[in-house]
């Protein structure tokens, strides 16, 4: 095996494997070759040039250590690439690819041809990973791209790019693993999409309306179906996003969580033309939502999945997988396995919740999320709602101190016993939703009055910790009377 910027380091380790120990000596951002996920994810198709740049490192000095070490341990001469003029190694580093791309990329933008392009890229760029893709397009979005553009020339990136991904294997993530749920989604999908061509081509060209109606009832069950795709982007969005945003990774959260909303735009009008009766254009819509989900699957599975993998830790991972369930899962149920790490009887490694109280930093560990305690007493203060909290001994505990309170309060009502905050003739209404509350037969009470000339609705919530046990009772008020008057949609911003 020779040593250049492009040899593998899956088949590197493979014929090596003393290196696996040696690499993370050279820098410490190597350590998740040690990680199974990694080595059985990107490293199958990352290469020394890679590594190289991941680490922070002169490609020639990490081939000169690789070597210097197989000599050491196997006793085997590696020679490594001359420079050239004294400058980069005779074969392109990392840094250097990642120019090139670039350079494409903004030719693409400038009008060049496509076709011309692709065949520049094979000509320049060999053996180029997932990843060197998505940091070439995180960098033209920090040089100033809009997002917007970057979503646009997106599918001809894929385009051009796509015969040196289909060169590289596909990911293997292990079972259990965010990654590993996600392609499970897509395999699901893509069975989905396959029943959905297969009852468009039977609606006939142009669609005829006898055969629409033959076919409407299976069109609308997997028209539903699909909708769930929705439940996938979701946990991209709200899980996987987060964690690359950290790295200061934006490119995919910007790019991709417009494809996402176009993608949900299509399906939507889709669904209205079906109820509308319009077939014409449930068959327009579906293609063109059926179209941008397969490539989107194709983006996942070769720029974004391998990204993540690539720059996420094991406790990132265990992160992403600790809030899945919250947000559910798409026509799949995730498999048993990772993470391997187990604590006691029916403890996993990872936890749904920090640790409540206050930490090193000041900041209140609140369930879903930290705050300091100034933030916390804002957000109540500026919650379209009056709330008030009545503690398990029935006396109140907090009210909100809003702009435009419903009903007034004063801080003399803190502490004192809730009965006595209300008019005689309805304590005994009062004593009944405690009570029922207490005792578990129910959970919401609610009232509408007109007060004032507006509409102001009361809600009642008994508060239970985690084993159900009674803490006490939330009360909700809110003002309705504008809410109500509203019809239609309002996606645009209208400050006028």
């Amino acid at each position: 095996m020779n040593l250049t910027p492009d040899t593998n380091i899956d088949k590197l380790l493979a014929q090596y494997p003393f290196l696996q120990d040696f690499l993370p000596q050279v820098s410490e951002k190597f350590k998740a070759l040690k990680n199974p996920v990694m080595r059985k994810t990107v490293g199958k198709v990352a290469t020394i040039g890679n590594a190289a740049m991941i680490g922070g490192i002169e490609v020639d000095v990490l081939l000169s250590k690789i070597a210097t070490e197989i000599q050491k341990h196997a006793g085997e001469d590696k020679p490594v690439p001359e420079k050239a003029d004294g400058g980069a190694a005779a074969s392109p580093t990392s840094g250097d690819r990642q120019e090139k791309l670039k350079e494409i990329i903004r030719d693409l933008h400038n009008g060049q041809s496509p076709d011309v392009l692709k065949e520049r890229f094979k000509s320049v760029i060999q053996g180029v990973s997932a990843p060197e893709v998505a940091k070439m397009e995180q960098a033209l979005i920090r040089e100033g791209m809009p997002a917007e553009e970057i979503k646009r020339l997106c599918d001809v990136h894929v385009e051009i790019f796509k015969d040196a991904f289909e060169e590289q294997d596909r990911l293997d993530p292990p079972p259990g693993h965010p990654i590993h749920t996600f392609m499970k989604e897509n395999r699901a999908v893509e069975d989905i999409m396959s029943q959905l061509s297969i009852t468009i081509g039977l609606l006939g060209h142009p669609v005829n309306q006898e055969d629409f109606a033959e076919h409407r009832h299976t069109l609308d069950s997997l028209m539903e179906r699909l909708g769930e795709i929705n439940i996938h982007y979701l946990r991209k969005e709200n899980q996987l996003f987060p964690m690359l945003e950290a790295h200061h990774f934006m490119g995919p959260s910007q790019v991709m969580w417009s494809i996402h909303d176009d993608i949900r735009a299509e399906l939507k009008r889709a669904k209205e033309a079906f109820t509308e009766s319009r077939p014409e254009q449930v068959v327009v819509s579906l293609k063109s939502a059926i179209q941008a989900i397969r490539d989107m699957i194709y983006k996942e599975e070769h720029i974004l999945f391998p990204t993540s993998l690539d720059m996420l830790s094991e406790e990132e991972w265990i992160k992403v997988k600790s809030g899945e369930a919250d947000i559910g899962f798409a026509w799949v149920v995730p498999d048993v396995g990772w993470p391997q790490k187990v604590g006691k009887v029916g403890e996993t490694a990872f936890a749904s919740s920090p640790v409540m109280g206050k930490d090193a930093d000041g900041l209140l560990g609140l369930k879903t999320g930290r705050m300091t305690l100034d933030q916390v007493n804002l957000m109540l203060t500026h919650l379209p709602v009056d709330l008030t909290f009545v503690d398990a001994n029935d006396r109140v505990a907090f009210y909100s101190e809003g702009p435009a309170r419903i009903f007034p309060r004063s801080p003399a009502v803190i502490g004192r016993e809730v009965r006595n905050c209300h008019p005689p003739k309805s304590v005994h209404i009062v004593n009944k939703i405690l009570d029922a509350f207490k005792s578990g037969d129910e959970d919401t009470a609610a009232f509408w009055i007109q007060l004032g000339g507006r509409f102001i609705y009361i809600r009642y919530f008994a508060v239970r910790d985690d084993t159900g046990y009674y803490r006490g009772t939330l009360e909700v008020s809110q003002d309705l009377t504008e809410i109500r008057k509203l019809e239609g949609e309002s996606r645009l911003l209208d400050w006028n």
